[in-house]
């Protein structure tokens, strides 16, 4: 055996799938144990393999683990061979004795003086340096499934580590609505319900999301990926600025309709950084890095604050607020705003005072200086159908204007037919007289 050629090939295999040469080796020990008791094992052993790197050489040992007279099941006792589950959490667990891979505590005591219930003893075992073509075939076996099983762990680790921030990756096939991602080592899921409705996704094409579940299973981890959380926005954000990853700009919170619109509160722990200037960069290009990201999606950045009367209004932007009524227990606020800046504290279907209401924890109630009290909902309706009116006059108007053109139209004519008339008598008379 060619040590060094050993060698580099366990140190590429921990490198390819991204394990530790340890744990490699120990695949390896678990392996030969297997084709050992294969071919030269009794039913029930346990078998354990040492393999010196060093000289290529492996060692093989029996284990016995040491029982005392409350462990044992008795012969009447109905079961398979094996553990027994206790009635209760204070019984020890019971098995049938097997001279093979248990010991009596008096026996384990002449071996070793200290031994208690629940030991493991080792013996040596003879050293062989044949095996059959079976015992050769289940000890690649093993080294497959344990080198697979380890690959799964290291996967696992890696992306646990990385849930909850972004990852990019590489659309690999689309299955209906479903996109499966190529994250390098494996494979993520963006389902449906995570994507950004206009959004559409081609084969090949690069696109961060967040990694929002990461589950052990016994396949392959299961990695799930979103674009419309609204924290993916709080990551891009953080990437963008250093400020947030100092903590001297804090994102208090994020209301967001995926795709359409999000509001931003932000706050700054030092009061000679302006938190919201902070998020926009120089001439935009810190949230414009962000609306690209996002597919342009619009985003308002507001100031977070402590008094609730300040935060709403802030939180209508781009709106100006006159006035906050706040009812504490139903946690209702009722909002006055000027009558020319109703539809923008509204916005369009209700939106900027949807989420508004999402981002502050109220219940907002736009009101105008008349003092009534304008429901979103019915305002958006009456707008829309104000819309139709003014449309419908406006096509009104233009038929009647048509209609009345066409009316002078006639009675020019009827007048010149008059005058053709009125000439051609005119002429008959003067014809008569001459």
């Amino acid at each position: 055996m060619d040590l060094k050629i050993v060698n580099a090939t366990l140190d590429e295999l921990a490198e390819d799938k991204g394990i530790s040469k340890e744990r490699v080796i120990e695949t390896i020990e678990m392996a030969l144990a297997a084709a050992y008791k294969r071919d030269y094992g009794e039913r029930g052993q346990i078998v354990r393999a040492e393999f010196d790197l060093a000289t290529g050489k492996a060692i093989f040992r029996q284990i016995k683990i040491v029982l005392d007279e409350s462990m044992i099941k008795p012969d009447d006792e109905e079961g398979a061979e094996g553990e027994t589950e206790p009635e209760n959490e204070d019984e020890p667990h019971r098995v049938r004795f097997n001279p093979e891979r248990h010991l009596m505590i008096d026996e384990a005591k002449k071996v070793k003086k200290d031994a208690e219930p629940g030991d493991e003893l080792e013996f040596p075992l003879e050293t062989h340096a044949d095996y059959g073509r079976i015992a050769a075939q289940t000890a690649k076996q093993v080294i497959i499934q344990r080198i697979r099983e380890a690959e799964r762990e290291a996967i696992y680790e890696e992306f646990k580590e990385k849930e909850g921030g972004i990852v990019s990756g590489i659309v690999q096939r689309i299955e209906g609505r479903n996109i499966f991602l190529d994250l390098g080592r494996t494979t993520a899921l963006l389902p449906a319900d995570e994507q950004v409705q206009h959004e559409r996704y081609r084969v090949g094409e690069r696109i961060k999301g967040l990694l929002l579940i990461s589950e052990k299973e016994k396949r392959a981890p299961s990695l799930y990926i979103s674009r419309s959380h609204p924290k993916f926005v709080e990551k891009l954000f953080e990437i963008e600025v250093p400020e947030i990853g100092q903590e001297i700009v804090q994102i208090k919170g994020i209301a967001r309709e995926a795709g359409l619109r999000s509001k931003v509160a932000v706050y700054s722990t030092d009061k000679n950084i302006d938190p919201v200037g902070s998020l926009v960069g120089q001439k935009g290009i810190r949230v414009g890095t962000v609306i690209t990201e996002l597919g342009g999606e619009k985003i308002d950045i507001i100031e977070w604050s402590d008094d609730p009367i300040r935060f709403l209004s802030n939180s209508l932007s781009p709106a100006k607020v006159l006035d906050v009524e706040l009812d504490e227990d139903g946690r209702k606020a009722t909002i006055l705003v000027d009558e020319g800046q109703l539809s923008l504290a509204i916005g369009r279907n209700g939106q900027n005072v949807r989420l508004a209401a999402k981002l502050t924890g109220w219940k907002i109630d736009i009101s105008t200086r008349d003092g009534k009290a304008k429901d979103p909902d019915a305002d958006e309706i009456s707008a829309a159908s104000g819309e139709e009116e003014e449309t419908t006059e406006k096509v009104t108007d233009e038929v009647s204007t048509a209609s009345e053109e066409t009316s002078d139209k006639e009675e020019s004519k009827e007048e010149l037919n008059d005058v053709s008339a009125k000439s051609s008598e005119e002429d008959s008379a003067g014809k008569k007289d001459k």
